[in-house]
């Protein structure tokens, strides 16, 4: 790595939320950020509060469980801003219901968009970490791993990515690739909003009430978040790997 030459990061669905935080902390830890999102025009604000904050940013539309689109979209970063060397597997769909009145469409999507996506992702990345010697994966798991009512497909494709990390940690150790998983608990972004207009309550009792069953008293914002990716694809986290970290204001699991 040539002084002055910053090492590539991507963030999957860094459109909004936690993804658009941690992709704007990484630029300002020092990264190159390629913000994907399902689709490119989407990115924009992302890309230009990193740009309007000194950073370097590329927007890139892609559908992560599409293995021609990742494909595509990793060969563009690379050649547009450099090999990428840390992946945050971020993008996540979700599509609550009772189990007997979830549909097959229902389970497959949030499969195929938080699972598939995280492998296709970290398929074609891993041979520019490989290739560099380094390398730093982030999969975004949840506290709904440990089974949420009524997310039984969210619930399992959450808790099939820490499965999915501790492998990665295992066969990507020795080229000095390291991974880990964040499990957040509740975060206060578009995603939850919408959970609470589904139920019908007003987004700040939504947030009020799961306050008052956290320990630290309030709830997560996306920063959060942010900060604790920053910690694992540091310089300093490279004896950290296989981990799964519940980011929820308490213990959990």
């Amino acid at each position: 790595m040539s002084e002055g030459t910053p090492r590539v990061a991507i963030v999957t669905g860094a459109a909004r939320g936690i993804g658009a935080a941690t992709a704007q902390r990484l630029a300002a830890d020092g990264f190159a950020v390629a913000v994907l999102d399902l689709e490119e025009t989407a990115t924009k604000e992302t890309v230009q509060a990193i740009e309007g904050a000194g950073g370097r940013a590329l927007g890139v539309g892609a559908d992560v469980s599409d293995a021609e689109q990742v494909q595509a979209a990793v060969e563009r970063i690379a050649a547009e801003l450099g090999a990428p060397v840390v992946l945050v597997n971020n993008a996540g769909v979700i599509r609550d219901n009772m189990l007997f009145k979830m549909t097959e469409v229902d389970w497959d999507l949030v499969m195929n968009v938080h699972l598939r996506g995280a492998f296709l992702m970290a398929r074609a990345v891993q041979k520019y970490m490989v290739e560099a010697k380094w390398g730093r994966v982030v999969n975004l798991s949840s506290t709904s791993a440990l089974g949420n009512r009524g997310q039984a497909n969210y619930s399992t494709a959450k808790a099939g990515l820490q499965g999915f990390t501790k492998t990665l940690a295992i066969e990507l150790g020795k080229f000095g690739v390291t991974a880990n998983a964040i499990a957040p608990g509740f975060i206060q972004t578009e995603m939850t909003k919408s959970t609470a207009e589904r139920m019908g309550v007003a987004f700040e009792d939504f947030i009020s009430y799961a306050a008052k069953e956290i320990p630290v008293q309030r709830v997560g914002q996306p920063e959060d978040i942010a900060h604790l990716v920053s910690f694992f694809v540091s310089e300093g986290a490279g004896f950290v790997s296989g981990q799964v970290v519940y980011a929820a204001g308490g213990p959990k699991a």
